[in-house]
């Protein structure tokens, strides 16, 4: 599903109205009219109401003052609130307050939460329409609007946001100080960054978009490059597999992980790049671990290098090079530890190889400090996985920062790097270096568990192997990754899931998408 900006979605309806004569108020009129649709559809078991309208003075409390219209002829029990003076309502939304006031609409006028608050213990209101702000909103929430938001959270009705839940940056996801929890959301014409990335994402509960009657020819404007990852994009990205192949045609993967009490984190990757579709898989490890590992591959090999106290040498540098040579891709990092020698073996790997690759886990707080090696790479096929916590050593922004907006620390820290960025957690952000953004829709809670970052860093790596490009093996990954999550937790839900859990379903996720593009 394509995602565009605030700006991006002002442009088309601009072009609507100026390029193609289409009256704002036409589109206003329609965007009311179809937010009456889903929310009669959703919220039929509680008709009549009571519903209130909470709206504030632009064109989004304009599309509020259309619902309050049309679901008062449909029988509903409407009253409509405003957060402003009745001389700041002016243009289209004036118009269609005017509309609603002749047909015998009740509205109040609110200048002071004491006054809303009174209106909706009043009223008791079973559903709330929000309508305060619409996507234009980039600034911090605050005063009457940002008490009127609280009051709508802590209130026990159904909230219903128009277009986009009050408080969200649409074009990043951010909060402006603080949002609607809403528990429905109706947006027009395309779904908005800030529906699809945390923390915004969160705000937004069911949502819906919907064609308002604008002319396709305007969305020739739109020249967004981001995309959520649906099973529509997923299945475009799966690697072809001709029947006439052999294992060397899938690729050859090395993962370079593990030290003692790590073996696991290892042997996890390893398995995950089989289970990827990878023709080969080599693990090369400690030799002081590598029995242990041997024992928990079967189908991959292994490969012992030189350690010490069972952390890789600065000696094994030689040995990784001369693999790298036969291998179509490197996966660096789980399990495999810190220490000055794999700080310098790690740096050296990154900045000499051309091999695809994807750094995980330890391979990424090996690179702190010395990101120069990452731009300093012949080739560009690099994929690094941070969860939080890692991409704030890696930045130098606190974990907060990183969470309140995902998307754009993202999307910055790609164009600084050159590396395509996977940026995991809810709404997995994977964002490459020449603009492109895709958000994952898939996975649940299940995956906050030890070892599900070693499965996705063996999926991507094995997806390099098997030749897809950097953004591609991170976009598809992510998405498989989640959902294999959710095919265990349809069997048994998503406490107790282990990282192990999610190995055989690898397969299971892939062929979904297999059947999936065929029937289409």
């Amino acid at each position: 599903m394509r995602l565009c900006t605030a700006s991006e979605m002002m442009a088309i309806d601009r072009q609507a109205i100026q390029g193609y004569g289409i009256p704002g108020v036409v589109l206003m009129e329609n965007a009311g009219r179809c937010c009456c649709r889903e929310f009669t559809s959703a919220f039929d078991g509680l008709f009549p109401g009571p519903v209130v309208v909470v709206a504030g003075k632009g064109n989004n409390g304009g599309d509020g003052y259309v619902m309050a219209r049309v679901l008062r002829d449909l029988g509903w029990q409407v009253t409509t609130i405003i957060l402003a003076e009745e001389s700041a309502i002016s243009g289209d939304a004036g118009v269609m307050l005017n509309s609603l006031r002749q047909l015998a609409g009740s509205v109040s006028w609110v200048t002071e939460v004491q006054q809303l608050e009174q209106h909706l213990a009043a009223q008791q209101p079973q559903i709330i329409i929000d309508a305060i702000f619409g996507t234009g909103l980039k600034s911090q929430v605050q005063g009457l609007q940002a008490e009127a938001i609280r009051c709508l959270n802590s209130s026990s009705a159904r909230i219903f946001s128009v277009d986009i839940p009050s408080g969200v940056d649409a074009s990043t996801g951010r909060i402006c100080g603080l949002a609607v929890q809403a528990d429905m959301t109706v947006t027009f014409g395309y779904a908005k960054i800030g529906h699809a990335s945390q923390p915004g994402a969160a705000c937004a509960g069911q949502l819906r978009v919907v064609d308002i009657g604008i002319p396709c020819a305007a969305s020739d404007t739109l020249t967004s490059r981001v995309h959520q990852i649906d099973a529509d994009v997923a299945g475009a990205l799966l690697p072809q597999r001709s029947t006439l192949a052999h294992k060397g045609t899938f690729g050859h993967l090395l993962v370079v992980a593990g030290s003692p009490g790590k073996t696991g984190a290892a042997a996890l990757a390893g398995n995950a790049a089989v289970r990827s579709g990878c023709g080969l898989v080599t693990v090369a490890t400690p030799a002081t671990v590598h029995d242990i590992i041997e024992v928990k591959l079967t189908e991959a090999m292994s490969c012992p290098l030189p350690d010490h106290q069972g952390f890789l040498s600065l000696a094994a540098l030689e040995r990784l090079v001369d693999l790298l040579a036969d291998r179509q891709a490197v996966a660096i990092g789980p399990g495999l530890g810190v220490t000055d020698d794999l700080k310098q073996l790690v740096g050296r790997l990154v900045s000499g190889s051309e091999r695809p690759m994807v750094i995980d886990a330890d391979g990424l707080n090996l690179l702190c400090g010395q990101l120069d090696c990452i731009k300093a790479r012949p080739g560009r096929q690099l994929v690094l996985t941070p969860h939080p916590g890692e991409m704030a050593r890696l930045t130098g922004l606190t974990v907060a920062a990183i969470q309140a907006d995902r998307f754009e620390v993202t999307r910055e820290f790609s164009r600084e790097t050159g590396a395509v960025v996977l940026l995991k957690g809810a709404g997995t952000v994977i964002a490459s270096p020449d603009g492109r953004v895709n958000i994952n829709s898939s996975g649940n809670e299940g995956l906050a568990s030890g070892g599900s970052g070693d499965v996705l860093t063996g999926l991507v790596g094995g997806l390099l192997a098997q030749g897809l490009d950097a953004f591609a093996a991170a976009s598809l990954g992510a998405w498989l990754h989640g959902r294999c999550a959710e095919i265990v937790a349809a069997g048994c839900g998503t406490a107790g899931m282990r990282a192990s859990d999610l190995l055989p379903q690898l397969p299971v996720a892939r062929q979904e998408l297999v059947k999936g593009a065929h029937v289409c």
